[in-house]
């Protein structure tokens, strides 16, 4: 009779070990899918501020969110959208330009995450060619909502030697 208690005794302990490896895993699944909707959101905001689709750019964004430029503030997907359509922008993107970001350092706790990314403006030199425009250093806020990640605040420094950029990058090998 024992053996039969032993053998149920060890099927037992291997189905809750298994179950543990099973939370364990998707767990972590969920952690890389996260990470992965947070770098896929990031990437889209070049693509959707170049093509002037003020619409795109706009639904990346929290209604209250705050985009903190060392040029301005803008503040809500709807300032990010004014802000595509608006003339200065026009200007930029009719003369070439492409707004490259990455890569994104990420942190994920629960249904917020921060990044720090470089990101550089390219434009157009109206030869054919491009040149750098701005360099500067980014740190991203962002939200897990029902629809998905999106991103809650935005402070983007030039790196021109100021120390406020430098600060932005520092945090990100703290």
């Amino acid at each position: 009779m024992e053996p039969e208690v032993a053998a149920d005794t060890e099927s037992a302990r291997s189905v809750a070990e298994l179950a543990e490896q099973l939370a364990a895993l998707t767990a972590r699944v969920t952690e890389l899918e996260d990470e992965l909707a947070v770098r896929r959101l990031i990437a889209s905001y070049g693509p959707s501020v170049d093509s002037g689709d003020a619409e795109a750019a706009g639904a990346l964004w929290t209604q209250d969110a705050v985009y903190d430029m060392d040029i301005g503030v803008l503040n809500g997907s709807a300032g990010i959208s004014e802000m595509v359509l608006g003339a200065t922008h026009q200007e930029i993107i009719g003369g070439g330009s492409a707004h490259n970001i990455g890569p994104a350092l990420i942190e994920i706790e629960g249904g917020r995450a921060t990044a720090i990314t470089y990101s550089q403006i390219f434009r157009g030199d109206g030869n054919g060619g491009f040149y750098i425009w701005r360099i500067a250093a980014n740190r991203w806020d962002l939200v897990r909502r029902e629809t998905g990640w999106r991103i809650s605040n935005r402070c983007t420094r030039l790196l021109d030697g100021r120390k406020e950029a430098r600060e932005i990058l520092g945090r990100a090998v703290r």
